[in-house]
């Protein structure tokens, strides 16, 4: 598999493996044999760009051995389809698991990739019925393809997207009863939970964690010892592009993660309330 690297401005991000895990995860490899914190999530938990993400920063600031878990454009799909990462997340002591959207999952109208979550691979029948004129081999990316269904028809995108919404629910379920209750959810985003109707947001599609809402966050608090909720600060989204190393072409990329301000906030929001949790 492809992994990614940083260019010559930073040191080199070394690859490491867990286990039989097929799956790359961020290294430095962390020892799994002793008192350890998990953190399990999509590209900010990994740390894309960055020299110190989060859990890097939270390994300094509690002197607690963190293992980093994330995976770029990963759903809760790869972490379930694993064999090696829910153990790790049930011998911690503590689960950070990063809240990350519903459009890379597997569901009733189509597939994604078991490891790969970001690229599409099938379209179901229900779903070439829904949307007939739309020639669904022209994609390879889940987010550019639910683009083109929402161009195409926001009166029937409501049905894709709250098939969606059931199906995060459901799998982030299953994640928690195998991980054990001894879990912080951590969401990170420009923006706080809300229940307003998604297609009412200025451009919707850009919200992270894509479809997510209040009341579907809320009804997991009684699964998970708490939710860590982090909005960077205007500070932070001012700084958005400081600390990010990355070549020329993945600017784009790079232009749509938050930046290290934005984790050392989260650093310190997550030591909070590990403290806070591990000392009851």
């Amino acid at each position: 598999m492809r992994h990614d690297t940083l260019d010559d401005q930073a040191a080199s991000i070394t690859p490491c493996r867990y286990g039989s895990s097929r799956l790359l995860f961020r290294g430095p490899r962390r020892p799994t044999d002793g008192r350890h914190i998990a953190f399990v999530g999509s590209t900010e938990t990994y740390g894309r760009f960055l020299r110190r993400p989060f859990p890097a920063l939270v390994e300094e600031g509690l002197g607690e051995v963190c293992i980093n878990l994330g995976q770029i454009n990963a759903s809760v799909e790869a972490i379930l389809a694993d064999p090696v990462v829910p153990g790790i997340c049930r011998d911690a002591v503590l689960t950070v698991l990063e809240v990350s959207g519903a459009a890379n999952l597997s569901n009733r109208f189509y597939t994604v990739h078991p490891r790969r979550n970001d690229r599409f691979l099938q379209a179901s029948s229900v779903l070439r019925a829904i949307y007939p004129e739309v020639d669904f081999t022209d994609f390879c990316f889940t987010r550019h393809m639910l683009s083109c269904l929402w161009d195409v028809s926001p009166e029937r995108f409501p049905i894709l997207r709250e098939e969606l919404q059931t199906a995060w629910l459901a799998r982030m379920r299953t994640l928690l009863d195998r991980i054990g209750p001894r879990t912080l959810l951590l969401w990170l985003s420009p923006h706080l939970p809300s229940d307003m109707r998604w297609e009412d947001h200025d451009s919707p599609l850009q919200r992270e964690p894509l479809f997510v809402t209040r009341r579907m966050l809320d009804s997991l608090r009684p699964l998970v010892r708490g939710v860590v909720m982090v909005q960077p600060s205007a500070r932070a989204a001012a700084r958005r592009g400081e600390g990010l190393c990355h070549r020329p072409h993945e600017g784009a990329a790079a232009a749509e993660l938050l930046g290290q301000a934005a984790h050392h906030e989260a650093a310190q929001a997550l030591c909070a309330s590990i403290r806070a949790v591990l000392s009851v």
